[in-house]
């Protein structure tokens, strides 16, 4: 089959998503949501734009939409605060990344002001707070960013017990990748993190080479157990795989999944190379996905047997 002019693949978190966990009313709105992204990320690449304007323009709409875990309806700090972590990169190796960030709206467009001024990589916290309002980007309070679900999850784990948290990463991360017409590939991610996170954890989704990667080979965005996908270098390992190894994106991203599972970790992973070929794996029972191309209709699923 000819290689599509451009594609796109997103995900909105894996983990333990079954039909008897989502109501109907959740797997619908997963969809919707899902379907939106597609669209606003494809409007860009068939419009001739950019893999990078793509990806984010896709994880914005993610990040809007309350059902996933990144931006408004993010999971909640132990303390029962939001802090938010995004990162972007582009084939040519320019990337952007910011943890702990608070206020602004879409933390992925955050993360591309980092990467277009150029000066540094990875912001944190209160600086990178303070770097989103120097660049004039849109700001969010509490009543916009805290979901009443986000409130009940959290008081479901505290009342679990003291050193509960939420290993079963059911509300997941967000993501995407995309080839563009010119042939360039980028990839984004986004993230709220864990349920009761605490002492500033960060995972692996805004981390250069773990959880988002982009080369002249492929890009990768991830999502599942950060702190294993940090031990691997999972996005890196991927691109390794196919710039060194000449493996295809499936081939490549089951290979280094399985190292995950074997470290104890779960999660899942998609991929785009610079042909434009793409790959989806995951471990988990299920995970929010979703792809579209000049050569194919979108579609969404969720669970494993889709």
């Amino acid at each position: 089959m000819t290689n599509p002019l451009w594609t796109l693949t997103l995900h909105g978190g894996a983990g333990g998503i079954t039909r008897d966990v989502l109501t109907a009313e959740q797997d619908s709105a997963a969809r919707r949501g899902l379907s939106a992204a597609l669209a606003a990320g494809s409007q860009v690449l068939a419009a001739d734009g950019t893999a990078l304007d793509a990806v984010a323009a896709a994880v914005a709409v993610l990040e809007d939409d309350p059902p996933f875990n990144a931006g408004r309806g993010a999971v909640l700090t132990r303390e029962g605060n939001i802090s938010l972590d995004a990162a972007i990169m582009a084939g040519d190796r320019r990337a952007g990344a910011v943890a702990g960030v608070t206020a602004t709206r879409n933390p992925v467009t955050l993360a591309r002001a980092v990467m277009d001024e150029g000066t540094h990589v990875f912001l944190a916290g209160e600086g990178a707070d303070a770097f989103s309002l120097v660049h004039g980007l849109e700001q969010a309070g509490e009543a916009w960013f805290v979901t009443p679900e986000r409130r009940r999850q959290l008081a479901e784990l505290q009342a679990a017990g003291a050193g509960a948290f939420d290993v079963d990463m059911k509300y997941g991360t967000v993501g995407a990748v995309a080839r563009d017409v010119q042939g360039h590939v980028a990839a984004a991610t986004s993230t709220g993190g864990v349920t009761g996170k605490r002492w500033g954890r960060i995972g692996d989704s805004p981390v250069i080479g773990a959880g988002t990667w982009a080369d002249e080979g492929c890009a990768v965005s991830c999502t599942g157990s950060g702190e294993t996908f940090l031990r691997i270098g999972v996005a890196h390992a991927i691109a390794a795989r196919v710039r060194h190894l000449g493996e295809d994106a499936g081939t490549a991203a089951q290979a280094v999944l399985d190292e995950v599972v074997a470290l104890g970790g779960t999660g899942g992973i998609i991929v785009v190379t610079l042909d434009g070929n793409t790959a989806t794996r995951f471990s988990t029972k299920g995970m929010y996905r979703g792809h579209a191309s000049s050569a194919a209709a979108p579609r969404v699923a969720i669970y494993g047997d889709e």
